[in-house]
């Protein structure tokens, strides 16, 4: 097999699903990638760079696939077949994605990610909520109160951190059971929980 082939062997799979760009959103839109399959990093939460395998912020959502329970491998690639489930609706970075040539990646890397806003705007009630959780979840003021670790710089602190991740984890919870939400719609809709997304040694790679 030529060296230039995909020889299918998987690793780009298990290392995490693609991020999502502005030309995909048509893909979820259409149902053949369901929202539930779905995951935000929301902006401000750690995640691990995989070039220099160091903590860093997200600057923006960053819109991904789930992987297959706790790993990092795409839900959609099947181990053993080796192939991809979504084949023909593969994301972007999926289809321009060249283990040998990395440059046709590099060039849309963290380029025109698709958001929440631009899927879910226009759904009345539930686009608010998904502000307002923002807004009291933020990343930027959970870091002004713990450290790099992501422990509390103060003992009075701690209250206000266990508070924010109080209301994240009764939010969750009153909206699947009032609102009678697709719990499998979470992590899509208000990111991670974090309870999970504050220990950066579980952070997810970008």
């Amino acid at each position: 097999m030529n060296s230039k082939e995909c020889k299918r062997c998987g690793t780009c799979c298990r290392k995490g699903g693609p991020s999502f760009h502005f030309e995909d959103k048509g893909i979820i839109e259409d149902g053949h990638i369901p929202a539930k399959h779905l995951y935000t990093i929301r902006k401000g939460e750690p995640v691990r760079d995989n070039i220099s395998e160091k903590i860093v912020y997200a600057s923006a959502d960053i819109i991904k696939i789930r992987g297959q329970g706790s790993t990092w491998t795409c839900y959609y690639y099947n181990e053993d077949e080796k192939k991809c489930g979504i084949y023909e609706y593969r994301p972007l970075e999926c289809r321009i994605l060249k283990c040998w040539d990395t440059r046709g990646i590099e060039r849309v890397f963290g380029k025109n990610l698709l958001t929440r806003k631009e899927i879910m705007s226009s759904v009345e009630g539930l686009w608010e909520l998904i502000v307002e959780h923002d807004q009291r979840c933020s990343y930027k003021e959970i870091r002004k109160l713990t450290d790099e670790h992501g422990k509390t710089k103060k003992e009075n602190l701690s209250e206000k951190v266990a508070e924010i991740i109080e209301y994240d984890k009764i939010m969750r919870e009153l909206i699947v059971k009032k609102g009678q939400l697709d719990s499998e719609l979470l992590d899509f809709l208000f990111g991670r929980p974090l309870s999970v997304t504050m220990h950066l040694d579980s952070a997810e790679k970008l």
